[in-house]
């Protein structure tokens, strides 16, 4: 390994299977995902772990989705004491009460149509702006939603794996 492997992820090549393994359910809730990136360490680079990551996002089936989107929480409403999502959906917390109001119901209506939470990259996106999205979305058909999932997962493990390279919590 060169000495241009970022710390994290020196640390991350490093870990056991165990340690490392929980360190990807963080990122990607989805077990198939996790096996595969951890079945290709180590990673010399960051872009060789978003690779790894990409490969198998894009292989992830129907049910591996769910599986990963199910580590999610809606829009607007992040898991107490979670760090990470109160951060990546930080476009909400000063929204107005009408604005969160109508993300609950649109998320419903979204969860109710496609069987899952709305599922977006959100870091750095204001509520309006995900407001926006799942209103666009909403008409899309569920094999249009599943692949729009798909490259928002991606996006959002891209931003895991990064805090992980750099040696910062997933």
């Amino acid at each position: 390994m060169s000495s241009s492997t970022p710390q994290g992820l020196s640390r991350f090549n490093a870990a056991d299977d165990g340690t490392a393994r929980a360190a990807l359910h963080e990122v990607c809730a989805s077990r198939s995902w996790g096996s595969e990136v951890l079945a290709q360490r180590p990673y010399a680079t960051t872009d060789a772990l978003f690779a790894a990551s990409d490969a198998a996002m894009a292989e992830l089936s129907a049910e591996d989705l769910a599986e990963a989107m199910a580590g999610h929480p809606p829009i607007g409403r992040p898991k107490p004491g979670d760090a990470t999502s109160n951060r990546e959906q930080s476009g909400m917390s000063g929204a107005s009460d009408a604005l969160k109001e109508e993300m609950l119901e649109l998320n419903l209506a979204y969860q109710e149509k496609f069987g899952h939470v709305f599922l977006i990259c959100a870091t750095g996106r204001t509520g309006e702006q995900m407001r926006d999205a799942v209103r666009n979305r909403i008409d899309n058909t569920p094999e249009q939603e599943r692949e729009i999932v798909r490259v928002e997962l991606g996006k959002i493990n891209r931003i895991r794996l990064t805090r992980i390279a750099e040696g910062d919590a997933a």
